[in-house]
């Protein structure tokens, strides 16, 4: 891709996020290229459900490793209190056919989203065993194509038990390191933030507290910069990420979508795109390649206002 072209799509980007804080990548066959707004390359911005992406990656890695089977029972591998919930297996939360709901029975959603709305409150904060006192209760349906939080709370933490070691370990020593992805982390309290950390708006620019917690992580408790977005983009896109087959679709999806451990996969002009966006209470983003155009593209935006057509547009043209 020219310097022109690349040029063009970060204007585009400024265009369509004008003063917010921001950071965009664009992956080509050039190499890397990255452009930031009221922040630089290194400041970490909270991922949110990209990091379901990342606990794919631990599964399909730990499926090759032999650490775990598709077929594994939740129970086989945590203390779960409830037994239908124990009776799921690791393939139907990798794909979200668990038929679990997004949070569990025992949670106070109502008081939380309510303090979440009116306060920018962090909604999560649990930790894991609060997680699993939560369970008793939630009832699991029927095992659909459907979107849930809960289930990949659930799988990661049932991976890094496989493992024998905390989730966000297992993130270090599988992913981030090998990688390189040295501002990578998943922080359980607001003590655990780095100095970089961007700090996120809500849909209207109001202050959000950073949504933190060890509960969370395997569902969406990553922070990462956008030099390392783009680091693990790129990663993707060459397939020399660990359980990168985490990208081939498996299974229907919703229309014409499909998905593979987390990734979904949605046909375009331009060829297949495999993505994952996120969205916090102050932040939105966006990572995904373009495998037929040989090209990759994250957006990470501290605002909660999508970016999804943005990174979409990045990737295929």
């Amino acid at each position: 891709m020219s310097s022109a072209a690349v040029s063009d799509r970060f204007d585009r980007v400024r265009a369509r996020l004008g003063h917010d804080v921001w950071a965009a990548a664009v992956v080509d066959a050039a190499g890397i290229h990255v452009a930031t707004n009221r922040c630089t390359s290194s400041d970490d911005f909270e991922l949110g459900s990209i990091t379901k992406g990342l606990t794919g990656l631990l599964f399909v890695d730990a499926v090759e490793r032999g650490e775990v089977d598709p077929e594994d029972r939740l129970g086989d591998h945590l203390r779960v209190p409830d037994a239908s919930v124990g009776a799921i297996t690791l393939r139907a939360l990798s794909t979200h056919r668990s038929g679990l709901p997004g949070m569990p029975a025992g949670m106070p959603t109502g008081r939380r989203t309510a303090s979440w709305l009116l306060r920018g409150a962090n909604p999560y904060g649990d930790t894991f065993e609060e997680l699993l006192s939560q369970l008793p209760g939630t009832k699991v349906g029927r095992q659909r194509a459907a979107y849930s939080n809960l289930g990949f709370q659930l799988l990661g933490h049932a991976i890094a038990a496989a493992a024998g070691v905390p989730y966000r370990d297992l993130l270090s020593d599988r992913l981030f390191i090998p990688l390189g992805l040295s501002s990578a982390y998943a922080p359980e309290s607001i003590d655990e933030l780095h100095s970089t950390a961007v700090s996120g708006r809500s849909r209207f620019g109001r202050p959000a507290a950073p949504w933190t917690g060890e509960a969370i992580a395997p569902a969406g408790g990553v922070r990462m910069s956008i030099d390392d977005a783009a680091a693990l983009a790129a990663a993707l896109l060459k397939g020399r990420a660990p359980g990168a087959a985490a990208l081939d679709p498996v299974a229907d999806f919703v229309g014409p979508m499909r998905i593979g451990a987390a990734w979904i996969t949605v046909p375009t002009k331009q060829g297949d795109v495999v993505w994952h966006n996120g969205g916090t209470g102050g932040f939105r983003t966006w990572l995904g390649l373009n495998r037929t155009r040989d090209t990759a593209a994250v957006v990470l935006r501290a605002r909660a206002r999508s970016v999804d057509r943005l990174g979409m547009s990045l990737v295929n043209t």
